[in-house]
């Protein structure tokens, strides 16, 4: 099928090239009648904008790129669906990709997306290797980070305070009388991961409580690796009253290790989760967790990027935003 031009609309509009350029453009100088005519020719006609063309003239293609550790996880789904929908309303189109947790592949979808002239890229690192891994190429385009605490690194992000979070859900469960916490699923390969049992562990001493710690061999914290670990977990001496788990995915295999061996949620052992995925809230989960103000990131960090676009000597910025504790039905009053 052979595309149709704006040469062709002209032709059927019976105006110059010029006009429906202007009209297709949104410019004063057409009158709203003559722009309402031609974009009704253009829909008639299946005419869609070159926007490889158009870029080259603006110097910008309107599009940023998103890369994200794994689009299956509901948390960074959630913060994909919020950055395209915040970008939208700014002007702007996503181009995503998936880096599965591998440095290499996070590497390779990075330098794809500078050679398609994004105007800047968002990213959910995979790793806490991912800043190092990808520095040689950070000059090269206009990168916020999202979902991780960089610190004092020269690099703009946006992030929840980890700490905080776990810290505030250690205070509940301590307020219902629990005093063994057993914290599952910590993944060394993160830094959000290690900034939560940070929060874990000080409070433990703020606390007089003796840690637990479960880890989380994999390179990703799924429900599948929830429910295998948990597994293992239950299958030996229970010596806690309450779970906190790393994230609410790891929760959600939680709860499915304990229907299969008939442990009792929160009779038997309160589990409380971390981010308030859309699964947390249904009727037959209800999983009490420290919720992540997903929105408000993913707005965030489009904001941010696009104020780095629109100037680049403005250097980087850094927040943090904080985390809040939604109380539902997985975590049981023992006093």
């Amino acid at each position: 099928m052979r595309k149709v031009t704006i040469k062709d609309v002209a032709r059927e509009a019976n105006v110059s090239y010029a006009t429906v350029s202007r009209s297709l453009s949104g410019s004063p100088e057409i009158s709203e009648e003559t722009r309402a005519r031609v974009l009704k020719i253009c829909e008639e006609m299946g005419y869609t904008p070159n926007y490889i063309a158009r870029s080259m003239v603006a110097q910008n293609t309107k599009v940023l790129g998103l890369i994200v550790a794994h689009i299956n996880n509901p948390f960074m789904s959630e913060i994909a669906y919020h950055v395209e929908a915040t970008a939208r309303k700014r002007g702007y189109n996503i181009m995503l990709c998936n880096s599965s947790h591998d440095l290499a592949l996070e590497k390779e979808v990075f330098s794809l997306m500078i050679g398609r002239q994004v105007d800047g890229v968002i990213i959910m690192p995979c790793k806490r290797e991912t800043y190092e891994n990808l520095k040689p190429l950070l000059d090269k385009t206009p990168t916020v980070f999202i979902s991780e605490n960089l610190k004092d690194l020269p690099e703009s992000y946006v992030a929840v305070d980890n700490f905080r979070g776990t810290y505030i859900g250690m205070e509940y469960l301590y307020e219902l009388g629990h005093r063994k916490i057993c914290y599952f699923g910590n993944r060394q390969s993160s830094t959000t991961h290690a900034l939560r049992v940070q929060g874990y562990k000080q409070a433990c001493t703020n606390f007089g409580l003796t840690p637990m710690i479960s880890s989380n061999p994999y390179s990703s914290s799924t429900i599948a690796h929830g429910y295998k670990l948990a597994l293992e977990l239950f299958a030996k001496e229970r010596n806690y009253t309450a779970i906190v788990a790393a994230t609410d995915t790891m929760a959600l295999g939680v709860l499915q290790a304990a229907d299969e061996m008939g442990v009792d949620i929160p009779k038997d052992i309160s589990l409380l989760g971390f981010d308030n995925i859309n699964f947390t809230e249904l009727p037959k989960i209800n999983l009490s967790t420290i919720e992540q103000p997903k929105k408000a990131m993913a707005t965030a960090a489009v904001d941010m990027l696009i104020d780095k676009i629109n100037n680049p000597q403005s250097g980087y910025s850094h927040r943090i935003l904080m985390p809040t504790l939604i109380r539902r039905k997985s975590c049981l009053d023992i006093k």
